[in-house]
């Protein structure tokens, strides 16, 4: 006589030859397999925060923010400091700054944003900040001042660590006119982001340009350049040249007595006549290029400040393509 006796959670405890296919069928219904289990823990998102992410998250340990705030779109804004006043803090995204490493070797990237915190003054105070995916959310979790109106000219993840590259206030220099080539770097400790020894690399002069060609991006901080026809900055010995969108372009650059300032032209170019937009862009880009003053970077990118004729001022915006 055939015995078949199953427990009523699925389990089998003793098979005997005619019961086996009934158990094993009622086995199947009732247990759960490991399947549906690792297909969830697969599906959980460990990807490293998107820029638009990163632009609308929650972050603390921003000196001019006090609390953890929220940006969103870029932009947080706190209640003035007198009811009714114009001077309220503020932390903004600079610009479209986004880095991304496995900076704690969990299997996961992390995304590194650069903030810039403002009390309503002179001043602004930048910020390094690290965002990981944790449980499907958002943290923030770490935050490192970076300084005082410090120019961030190169970044990157150098395998655990963030190595930044900026012009910061050398000893003799105002805050307002930082000279200092210096790099920088950052490791992701339990306790935080934590900075190494900086090594001083020179001056800020017009040297700076070399070894890479610079790309137009936005003709001012608000406005972008157009994809084509593509204009082009580099520095040949001690003079500017380029791609003005039809033309070539050459013209002399000197380096002033301020750390970043900048002397430019006459500016000359070769004479071929190109379909429009190019020679509205030529045009348009030269009589700016002629105006510039100074030499500053923003997040990584070259910002050329310029005069207008009006007497307003803009700043055109570089992307760094490196030279073979």
């Amino acid at each position: 006589m055939a015995l078949d006796l199953c427990l009523l959670r699925g389990i089998a405890v003793v098979l005997f030859v005619s019961g086996v296919s009934a158990c094993q069928s009622r086995v199947q219904e009732t247990t759960p397999t490991a399947a549906p289990l690792a297909a969830t823990a697969a599906a959980v998102d460990r990807s490293a925060p998107t820029l638009e992410e990163l632009k609308n998250a929650t972050y603390r340990g921003v000196e001019e923010a006090g609390a953890p705030f929220a940006l969103t779109n870029g932009r947080w804004e706190g209640k003035p400091y007198e009811p009714g006043g114009a001077s309220a803090p503020s932390v903004s995204y600079v610009r479209d700054f986004r880095l991304v490493g496995d900076l704690n070797s969990d299997g996961a990237e992390e995304a590194v944003a650069l903030l810039a915190g403002s009390t309503g003054g002179t001043g602004e105070m930048s910020y390094l900040a690290v965002v990981a995916r944790e449980g499907g959310r958002l943290e923030n979790i770490a935050t490192a001042p970076v300084g005082d109106r410090v120019q961030v000219r190169h970044a990157r993840i150098d395998g655990r660590l963030i190595v930044v590259d900026v012009v910061q206030a050398g000893e003799n220099d105002a805050m307002c006119c930082p000279g200092d080539l210096v790099t920088r770097s950052w490791s992701l400790q339990p306790r935080g982001l934590e900075e190494g020894a900086p090594k001083k690399t020179g001056r800020l002069s017009v040297e700076v340009l070399a070894g890479a060609e610079w790309v137009l991006r936005a003709w001012a901080w608000d406005e972008p350049a157009p994809a084509t026809p593509e204009v082009t900055l580099k520095l040949d010995g001690d003079r500017l040249a380029g791609n003005a969108g039809c033309n070539g372009y050459f013209g002399p650059v000197k380096t002033g007595a301020q750390p970043g300032d900048v002397t430019v032209g006459p500016l000359g170019a070769t004479r071929k006549m190109c379909p429009e937009p190019a020679m509205t862009v030529e045009t348009r880009y030269l009589e700016q290029l002629g105006g510039v003053r100074q030499i500053r970077f923003v997040a990584g990118q070259l910002a050329l400040p310029y005069a207008r004729k009006d007497g307003s001022f803009g700043a055109m915006l570089f992307d760094r393509r490196a030279t073979q």
